[in-house]
């Protein structure tokens, strides 16, 4: 049998690999071997480098997104309980530690601690603020939420059952000009009905402390008291509520399902995910619009690799001409050409995914070099509630990206390689 009769044959004997796939890899680098067809090749280098910034795009993107929301979750729950049990109405439970026993014999909760939480105003002076008052057991308090671990020992202490002391977040006295030792006035809703008419009650306490939680929401409203301060404050008989931490965070609603079937409809139990929904929610339609409008990207970019192969189809008609008489298939003159598209799809995703991953491993340094190289903040804390660029990212983002794009690449192959594979080789060499 002669190379004639058989194309295989038409590679080196010492290489194993198909002629088409070396031929195809030889037309992806003709233009720069050959020094020819220079304009198909910026083409096809264009197209490489649009999957490549798609790709890395949306790595970029979907791993800052990952972090922000893991970055806001993780210092939402330093503050915010895992789980809370309520009392109906906002009375108070009259026999707490019974309930805190109760909810412990479940083998996912790891620590409980009361609690007392009103709203009410702080003034001074002049300056009115709005407060979220929590009224806690500094103790076991520390074993139900990260931040009280924070606040120094010595500030903790000072919360003293008669005391009336009051541990500030550091935007609240901020923003009412409060420092540590300063008096302040608590205006504590549902007042007194005297002769002259309705009296709001009104309570001097004493700034021991300020703590900072990294949580700027939580920071500038909330307020500490003792427990039994508060109660005395809001004239309440028990505590209103019982914080848990439990040992996965992310099992809480399942938790939560399973305290609520075992305490009954006398006890109101709400998860963390449930107080913050419409956030999480938000996070998640936001990251899917993301990812849908920067596939988009790639699908563009993926697509250019059509023009590519339909001009490098046009340029080797003579090429494909003398393979077909020299015995190739059809099927072998496509697989030509769509292992040059999907060597150009390859590269720019591997090129891509380095990129994004160096990217998105290192924002922490590069961003705070482009903010200090402009003299600008991207993320101010007041607004974004963190003040750096958090990045995570997950190999569950990052494998359908790589996947999408590859696949976005193979098929946009597809019609150029067979109309390569429909040419006609006697009209194809007429005019060679």
């Amino acid at each position: 049998m002669s190379l004639r009769d058989n194309p295989a044959h038409m590679q080196p004997t010492s290489s194993k690999l198909p002629y088409e796939l070396l031929i195809g890899w030889r037309y992806t680098r003709a233009g720069r071997v050959a020094g020819r067809n220079g304009f198909i090749s910026f083409i096809s280098g264009v197209s490489m480098l649009g999957i490549a910034l798609g790709v890395a795009a949306l790595i970029i993107v979907l791993s800052v997104m990952n972090g922000f929301q893991k970055e806001v979750r993780d210092r939402m729950l330093a503050v915010v309980s895992h789980i809370e049990l309520l009392a109906p109405g906002g009375e108070g439970f009259a026999d707490v530690n019974a309930l805190m026993a109760q909810a412990k014999q479940n083998t996912e909760v790891l620590a409980a601690a009361p609690f007392v939480t009103q709203q009410a105003l702080m003034a001074r002076g002049e300056d009115m603020r709005g407060a979220m008052v929590r009224g806690i057991d500094p103790e076991p308090e520390t074993q139900v939420s990260d931040f009280t671990l924070q606040i120094p020992p010595d500030v903790r202490a000072t919360l003293q059952p008669g005391g009336f002391n009051v541990v500030l977040g550091s935007e609240l006295a901020m923003a009412m000009g409060v420092r540590v030792g300063d008096l302040i006035t608590l205006i504590a809703p549902g007042g007194q009905v005297t002769p002259a008419g309705v009296m709001p009650r009104l309570k001097q306490l004493h700034v021991s402390g300020v703590f900072d939680s990294g949580h700027y929401e939580y920071d500038a409203s909330l307020a500490l008291l003792h427990m039994e301060d508060a109660q005395r404050i809001f004239r309440l008989e028990a505590p209103t509520g019982v914080r848990l931490k439990i040992k996965d965070s992310q099992q809480a609603r399942s938790v939560a399902y399973d305290l609520a079937v075992k305490l009954g409809p006398e006890v109101i139990v709400r998860d963390w995910t449930r107080q913050n929904r419409t956030w999480f929610a938000a996070v998640q339609v936001e990251k899917r619009m993301m990812f849908i409008i920067l596939t988009l990207i790639v699908a563009v970019a993926a697509f250019n690799l059509v023009t590519t192969l339909v001009m490098t189809v046009t340029d080797k008609r003579a090429d494909i001409a003398i393979l077909r008489t020299l015995g190739a298939s059809p099927k072998s003159i496509m697989a030509i050409f769509v292992v040059q598209g999907a060597t150009v799809g390859v590269l720019g995703t591997l090129g891509g995914l380095l990129l994004g991953l160096s990217v998105a491993f290192n924002i922490d340094v590069i961003v705070p070099a482009i903010e200090h190289m402009l003299g600008a903040s991207f993320l101010p804390r007041d607004i974004y509630l963190i003040s750096r660029m958090p990045s995570d990212p997950q190999a569950a983002d990052i494998w359908p990206i790589a996947l999408i794009s590859l696949v976005l690449a193979f098929l946009a192959t597809i019609y150029p390689s067979w109309r390569a594979s429909r040419v006609n080789p006697a009209q194809a060499l007429r005019y060679e």
